[in-house]
């Protein structure tokens, strides 16, 4: 994604979310940002810069609109299921024809998805990216549901997406088990979604970039160089994409070596522990249809053991990026590494490891910084302001808020959940912030981030479900 500094057309919500009528203002501030950037069938992130329907922003969307209109939130799921290819992947961009080529790079002409992408099943009638993003959807599918079971069951609506997502868990289980540990691998640094993550530096490394006048970066008309990725960096990423694309975007078996056709391939925690949350969800949705649960159950646990077992490092204290393309960790401190803390069967040791690192030196999660960062504070990459390299994002919070709340740690989930609210709010729901000062990067008027207030804002009051939910 791109970022633009532009203020915020919401009006700054400066305080008082703890309050009645703090909590009201802040839910009205949200809802006109997601109303506002609702195109009639998805929401984009930001109509300034990103003037599409992004994959796992979608799911995040849904769950927040859903505290609006299960309606609404159910076909925002739907639509973007609609450009799922055959193979099962569900494309972590889908394009709005009406849209300039020129809005946003890289464009629809260069994926070529309907071509190039062919003999993976891309849909002939809508232009979408070639990559993934995390799984989220069924986890969000199922949030959706639980907002409001009458309409959901009365509309059909797990029944239809249900078979969509048991076939992009598929595809994952098989096509991006690259490894043949037993987990999903990502081909590409946009999707695990951290796009310029610390952890990528060393795997790009061996990544001839793509020569700067091959590409434009649209990012950068809009948004501060000081906050994007470098143009090494973006080049990096346009070559890796290209060269996909030019191989039919079409995946490797087990067995990736140093001769792979891929030049990235990594196992991320975080990528893997949303896949074993949506597979928990697809349980639930599979026994509210009345079919089996147990197939989404035994895969969920076959996750959890090769997530443990392949990128859990006790000295560390969090769960680590591994490149397959040299069967080794990469040492890098990141937030994706705390993720797991989703995953409901860990073993106690482990979350008792991940509670300790989210609070220590290395993210002052409750002490040094309000809201977690999405890189090492100590890690010799931190940059407070540069996207994915040190700044603290609102779904990522959201993500470890559940975690703490799920192993019991109700007192500091309550607390981040105060934060998420007040720091959304006083920074115009921001793209994302600095760790420990609050002040909003990127874009304004986020969408996610304006979902993710209202989830959090319905859950602290709904009856009984309160702080201690």
């Amino acid at each position: 994604m791109t970022a633009t500094t532009a203020g915020p057309s919401t009006p700054l919500v400066t305080g008082g979310s703890g309050t009645r009528t703090g909590r009201r203002a802040l839910r009205a501030a949200a809802s006109r940002v997601l109303l506002a950037n609702w195109t009639g069938a998805s929401t984009v992130p930001s109509h300034t810069l990103y003037p599409h329907q992004w994959s796992w922003d979608s799911a995040f969307i849904a769950v927040g609109l859903s505290r609006l209109s299960p309606r609404r939130a159910q076909r925002e799921l739907e639509t973007l299921l609609s450009a799922q290819w055959d193979d099962g992947r569900i494309p972590h961009i889908v394009f709005n024809p009406a849209v300039p080529l020129d809005a946003y790079f890289p464009s629809p002409d260069f994926w070529r998805s309907s071509t190039a992408g062919a003999t993976a099943g891309a849909p002939r009638d809508i232009e979408t990216s070639g990559i993934v993003q995390p799984p989220v959807h069924a986890l969000a599918a199922w949030l959706v549901h639980e907002s409001d079971p009458e309409t959901s069951g009365r509309r059909g609506f797990l029944a239809r997406v249900y078979p969509r997502l048991t076939a992009w868990h598929g595809y994952l289980h098989t096509n991006r088990d690259l490894g043949g540990h037993g987990l999903a691998s990502v081909l590409h640094p946009w999707e695990p979604g951290m796009d310029n993550s610390p952890c990528w530096d060393r795997p790009l490394e061996r990544v001839d970039p793509a020569p700067a006048t091959s590409f434009r970066r649209a990012d950068l008309t809009h948004g501060d160089a000081a906050d994007r990725p470098t143009d090494l960096d973006y080049g990096r990423y346009v070559r890796l994409a290209a060269d996909y694309r030019d191989r039919g975007y079409t995946d490797t078996g087990a067995g990736v070596g140093a001769a792979a056709p891929h030049g990235f391939v990594v196992e991320d925690p975080g990528f893997n522990a949303f896949l074993i949350v949506s597979e928990h969800a697809l349980a639930a949705i599979a026994l509210t249809l009345g079919q089996d649960p147990r197939p989404h159950r035994e895969r969920a646990r076959a996750l959890t053991t090769a997530l443990v077992r392949r990128l859990w490092h006790p000295e560390a204290g969090l769960f680590l990026c591994h490149d397959l393309r040299t069967d080794t960790p990469i040492e890098e401190k990141s937030v994706t590494g705390l993720l797991p803390l989703l995953v409901p069967d860990l073993p106690g040791h482990v979350v008792e490891a991940l509670l300790r690192t989210a609070s220590g030196d290395h993210f002052g999660l409750g002490s040094t910084t309000a809201l977690a960062p999405s890189y090492d504070l100590r890690g010799h990459s931190f940059d407070s302001s540069r996207y994915w390299r040190g700044p603290a994002w609102f779904n990522i919070n959201w993500a470890l808020e559940r975690g703490l709340r799920q192993h019991g740690a109700l007192a500091r989930a309550d607390d981040l959940r105060q934060t998420i609210l007040t720091s959304a709010g006083a920074s115009g729901f921001a793209e994302y912030v600095d760790p420990r000062t609050g002040r909003a990067r990127g874009t304004a008027d986020f969408s996610w981030t304006a979902a993710v207030v209202l989830d959090l804002l319905a859950r602290t009051e709904e009856p009984g479900k309160g702080a201690g939910r």
